[in-house]
């Protein structure tokens, strides 16, 4: 592994490791966000430029609220498997629990295990007490993560993204 790029606490699961960005993790989150099939259906993929910059918005996440995405890892691996943490863009309401996995990483419950971890992190390190899920209204398997996770939906969208589907998070005790 290279340099930390923020000040991410290293976070365990059974079968992952969560840490913070590191540079070469820009490779495979730039495949993803160009060219996955699934950003491709939600008319979501962006330049090679965008996803540097989005990359680096991940970054500044830690620096400014002290959380954000952490990457997936699989214990004795290497290879990013996605993405999952907390956002709180300017523009946005409230915190947002988010998922992304790479190609080839979904259907084996990563995103529900990595998501799991953070929420309990983030309810127990900073004190929130309710995360939500902007999800695309078209996004069924996104949908099924919020579900295990225990969110609920009552179809309300998300003034800052149209498309999306507000799914809120109860606090965990």
């Amino acid at each position: 592994m290279t340099e930390p790029l923020t000040s991410a606490p290293i976070l365990e699961t059974e079968r992952l490791i969560l840490r913070g960005p590191v540079r070469s993790d820009l490779s495979e989150f730039t495949r993803f966000v160009t060219s996955s099939p699934r950003m491709k259906a939600q008319e979501e993929t962006v330049s090679n430029e965008d996803a540097w910059f989005h990359f680096l918005t991940g970054i500044g996440h830690w620096q400014w609220h002290g959380f954000g995405f952490f990457t997936l890892i699989s214990r004795g691996g290497h290879i990013p498997l996605g993405r999952v943490g907390l956002l709180k863009h300017a523009n946005w309401p409230e915190v947002e629990l988010a998922w992304h996995l790479f190609e080839g990483a979904e259907g084996n419950g990563y995103a529900t295990e990595a998501a799991q971890e953070i929420r309990s992190w983030a309810y127990q390190s900073h004190g929130l007490n309710q995360l939500v899920s902007y999800i695309h209204h078209g996004n069924r398997r996104s949908q099924a993560v919020a579900k295990r996770l225990g969110a609920e939906t009552d179809g309300s969208r998300a003034d800052h993204e149209p498309d999306a589907e507000i799914w809120r998070h109860l606090a965990v005790k």
